[in-house]
């Protein structure tokens, strides 16, 4: 049994605390009220349920690819494609270009090599000039870019670099065009499109460039898109607009009428101090079977059409024309598309056109 005496000549032991600093609950105490507070948010956010409203970039992908702005020719124009492998997916096209008045005779070989993950494409002109462009899906979330053209006219050299990010209800873009580490100059572009119910979408997006020394500039965009709170395959419908506080509005209306027609509106209008001008445009596009058509009309008083008439999977017939009503013109393009595969059409996935050798 120890004894609770001290013994003779021993050194007392006096017993102490010894502080560790801040504890952790404390400083997660200060810290609660905004944690909190982040937390309700992302659960009200959640709770709200809203979709991705896509990229900038995308804005007016419907009406695009329903109006012939990007889709008219004219002059003769003959598109071979030759299929070397599915998986991964590798191409080349040769396309030729001919006695048209928007576009000069042209020869174009081009390249295409896609996996689920990564696309590279390339291409060369009869002018030697080159481009080519990286595509790559790290995630479902995070997908890179980067495109480089290089030409032997001065001034159209381009080099641009892009990230988007895909958010729950948000998407966010960054690309900064032609970098020079020499003097540092480039053109940087950031733009945010944030879901604020399910069917409006806001954004805003900035652009700021030093292509010189000593000068630089600053331009803001913004955005809005709605998409009707139905939308499927055989309905709905999208309106966005773009403002510029500069002077530039552009507003586009797109629906989809049945699974095959779907019809599109766009409207531009400049305000600036040397330039007051606005065009409407009017579109149609119907899908049938082996065959596209495509109809459009717009205030400046162009009669525009395009037939895109598929014989084959592996042949197709294109007819564009355009009429000027107040200029007195009118232009005329007819093309063909051929596309050849070292590959049954059961192994790529289409069905066999009547008489095809079993």
């Amino acid at each position: 049994m120890a004894s609770s005496a001290a013994l003779p000549g021993a050194v007392p032991v006096v017993s102490k605390e010894v502080s560790a600093g801040p504890s952790t609950s404390s400083a997660s105490g200060l810290f609660a009220p905004v944690t909190s507070l982040y937390n309700r948010l992302q659960s009200w956010r959640q709770g709200l349920d809203m979709p991705n409203p896509g990229t900038v970039e995308n804005l007016q992908k419907e009406p695009k690819m329903t109006l012939l702005t990007n889709f008219m020719f004219d002059g003769a124009r003959a598109d071979l494609t030759k299929t070397m492998s599915m998986n991964p997916q590798f191409q080349v096209t040769h396309s030729f270009q001919l006695g048209g008045q928007m576009i000069p005779p042209s020869y174009n070989f081009a390249a295409v090599l896609a996996t689920e993950k990564l696309l590279l494409q390339g291409s060369v002109d009869n002018d030697g000039s080159l481009s080519g462009r990286i595509h790559s899906n790290w995630n479902a979330s995070n997908l890179s870019k980067i495109q480089l053209q290089l030409s032997s006219a001065g001034g159209h050299n381009v080099l641009a670099a892009e990230h988007d990010y895909l958010g729950r209800d948000y998407s966010v873009n960054v690309r900064v065009m032609n970098p020079s580490p020499v003097d540092l100059s480039a053109m940087w572009t950031g733009s945010v499109f944030q879901s604020v119910t399910k069917s409006l979408a806001l954004g805003v997006e900035a652009m700021y460039q030093n292509q010189q020394p000593g000068m630089a500039d600053l331009n803001l965009q913004y955005h809005a898109k709605y998409t009707s709170p139905i939308f499927n395959k055989d309905q709905g419908w999208i309106a966005t607009a773009t403002l510029q506080p500069q002077g530039m509005i552009q507003s586009t209306y797109w629906q989809r009428l049945s699974e095959k027609l779907e019809f599109a509106a766009d409207l531009m209008v400049v305000n600036v101090p040397n330039k007051r001008d606005a065009v409407a445009t009017l579109g149609a596009k119907w899908d049938l079977r082996m065959a596209t058509f495509r109809a459009q009309l717009d205030s400046t008083g162009k009669v525009s059409a395009l037939l895109e008439q598929r014989f084959a999977p592996s042949f197709g017939f294109l007819f564009s024309g355009e009429i000027d009503h107040f200029k007195n013109s009118a232009k005329v393009g007819v093309g063909v598309m051929i596309e050849s595969a070292s590959f049954t059409p059961e192994e790529m996935g289409m069905v066999p056109p009547p008489g095809y050798p079993q």
